[in-house]
C-alpha cells in the first residue's frame, strides 16, 4: 500500500511533467504571400490637418496611421537642444489600390516657424504598381547653424499625392520615431563629407551550400542576410523584404537576378518588372535602381556603389551618400511587378539575391549603447542564421512559455506531493490512536 501511495504521487509528477512538454508552441508563419506585416508593437494614431492638434510622437516608438489622397497630416515632436532626431514613413497601399507616375509622400519636420529642418519623398515613379515605400526626415543638432535648432516643438508633417486617374483608397502609413545616441565624449568628429572612397564592386561571393532564405514582408520582418548568394522565390505583385548588418567602415553591395520563365515560350516585354531599394536604419532611403525589365529569360539588377558607413558621410549633399550615417541593419526591398504575372503566369518566380559586405569594421563614435544604430553579435548570428525579429521574438517567446510552464508545472508536482504527505500524516495520526494501520489491517513497523 505504501508503495501504491508513492506510485500516485509519481504519476502527477509525471502528469505534471508531460503537460509542460505537451504545451503547443506558437508557429511562426512568413510574408510569402501576405500584405505588408504592420509592426506589432505599433500604437495607433490619427494625423492632424491643423498643426496645433497634431499627437505628439515619443522616441523609440513605432505608429500607425492612414493617409488619404491629397492629405497633410501633422505628428509633433518635442526635442531638447541635443536632440538628432528621425521619423519616417512606410507607405502601404490598399490590396489593389491603383497608382500612377509621381504617386508618393514627401516627409518633412519643421520649427515652430515652419521653417523645414529636411524632407525626402518617396514616389512610384515608373514601377507604377502599388507596394510598400519609404522615406524618412530628420532634425540634427549642427555647429554655427541657425536653423532648426534649440530645444522646443517640431512638427512632422506627411504630405500624399495622388493623380486623378490613381485609386481614391487610404494608404496605410508605419511611422516610426528614432533618437541617434550622443557623441563620445572627447570625441572629435569630422565636418566635412568623405571626399573619396572605394567605388569598384568587389568580386560577388560563392553560393553557400544552404542558400534558401524566404524574404519578409515588411521592415519588421525582414529575414537577415550575411555576404553571400541567396535563393527565393517571388510573386508577381508581392514585395519582398532583407536586412544586411553594415557595421561603420564596411560598405554593402547587393544584386537581384529574376530567373527564366518556363510557363510559356513567348517572350513579352516587360519595361519596369522588378524593382530594388536600400533603406538605412532609420528607414530613411539610400539608394534604388531603375526598374529592370523582363522577357522571360534571366536578368539582373544590381545597385550603384554607396560609400561605407561613416558619421560624416551626413555632411554630403548627395542623398546616398547622407544616407550611409551610421552602422546597423541596412533594408533591401525587391518587388516584382503584377504584370509579370499576366504575361507569363502568377506563380512564384526563382529570385536570387548576392549580397557583398565589404571592409573592415571600426569602432562606433557613441557613447554607451547605440541601439539600432550598431552591429552587434547577435545581429551577425541572427544574420548567419537567416532569423527576422519576428522569429527571434517568438523564439524567445516560446521559451519563456516553456520555462514559465515548467515552473507552473514543478510547483503543481509539489504542491501535490505536499498534499498528498499531509494527509497521509493525517491518516497515520489517526491510526495511531485507534491502534490500526493507516490503510486498514493490523499496525506496520515503518
Amino acid at each position: 500500500m505504501r508503495q501504491r501511495s508513492r506510485g500516485r504521487v509519481a504519476l502527477a509528477a509525471f502528469a505534471a511533467m508531460c503537460a509542460v512538454a505537451a504545451l503547443p508552441g506558437q508557429a511562426y508563419a512568413d510574408g510569402a504571400n501576405g500584405a505588408y506585416a504592420f509592426d506589432p508593437g505599433a500604437k495607433p494614431v490619427t494625423g492632424a490637418e491643423v498643426n496645433t492638434e497634431a499627437s505628439e510622437l515619443k522616441a523609440g516608438s513605432v505608429y500607425k496611421s492612414t493617409i488619404k489622397a491629397g492629405q497633410k497630416l501633422y505628428y509633433r515632436l518635442n526635442l531638447a537642444a541635443t536632440t538628432n532626431a528621425y521619423v519616417s514613413a512606410v507607405v502601404v497601399p490598399k490590396g489593389g489600390g491603383k497608382v500612377a507616375y509621381g504617386d508618393g509622400v514627401t516627409v518633412s519636420i519643421r520649427d515652430n516657424s515652419d521653417l523645414r529642418c529636411s524632407s525626402e519623398d518617396a514616389h512610384f515613379e515608373s514601377a507604377e504598381y502599388p507596394r510598400p515605400i519609404a522615406a524618412y526626415a530628420y532634425r540634427t543638432v549642427e555647429k554655427d547653424s541657425s536653423t532648426c535648432q534649440g530645444a522646443g516643438t517640431f512638427n512632422v508633417l506627411v504630405e500624399r499625392e495622388s493623380k486623378d486617374t490613381s485609386g481614391p483608397e487610404d494608404w496605410d502609413l508605419e511611422l516610426r520615431y528614432e533618437t541617434e545616441p550622443e557623441l563620445a565624449e572627447g570625441g572629435s568628429m569630422p565636418t566635412n563629407a568623405p571626399e573619396e572612397w572605394p567605388s569598384a564592386s568587389p568580386e560577388p561571393p560563392a553560393a553557400a551550400a544552404d542558400n534558401r532564405r524566404q524574404g519578409g514582408s515588411s521592415y519588421y520582418d525582414a529575414t537577415s542576410l550575411e555576404t553571400g548568394e541567396w535563393k527565393d522565390e517571388i510573386s508577381p505583385g508581392q514585395t519582398l523584404f532583407y536586412r544586411v548588418p553594415v557595421d561603420w567602415g564596411q560598405q554593402v553591395f547587393a544584386t537581384a537576378g529574376l530567373g527564366n520563365s518556363t510557363g510559356t515560350e513567348e517572350n513579352e516585354y516587360i519595361g519596369n518588372a522588378l524593382a530594388m531599394s536600400l533603406d538605412n536604419p532609420a528607414h530613411g532611403h539610400v539608394d534604388d535602381v531603375s526598374p529592370m525589365a523582363y522577357s522571360g529569360k534571366p536578368a539582373s539588377v544590381s545597385l550603384d556603389p554607396v560609400p561605407p558607413v561613416a558619421y560624416n558621410n551626413r555632411f554630403d549633399s548627395d542623398s546616398s551618400v547622407s544616407a550611409m550615417r551610421f552602422a546597423g541593419w541596412y533594408y533591401l526591398s525587391v518587388s516584382l511587378s503584377p504584370e509579370v504575372g499576366t504575361a507569363y503566369g502568377n506563380k512564384p518566380f526563382p529570385l536570387t539575391l548576392t549580397v557583398k559586405v565589404d571592409g573592415e569594421a571600426k569602432g562606433t563614435p557613441y557613447k554607451g549603447d547605440a541601439g539600432i544604430f550598431s552591429v552587434t553579435q547577435d545581429d551577425k548570428d541572427m544574420a548567419k542564421n537567416g532569423q527576422s525579429d519576428l522569429q527571434a521574438a517568438e523564439s524567445k517567446s516560446d521559451t519563456m512559455k516553456l520555462v514559465g510552464a515548467a515552473g507552473i508545472g514543478a510547483g503543481a508536482v509539489l504542491v501535490i506531493a505536499l498534499g498528498a504527505w499531509t494527509l497521509l500524516a493525517r491518516r497515520r495520526a489517526s491510526s495511531a490512536g485507534s491502534g490500526q494501520s493507516p490503510y486498514g489491517g493490523p499496525p506496520q513497523a515503518w
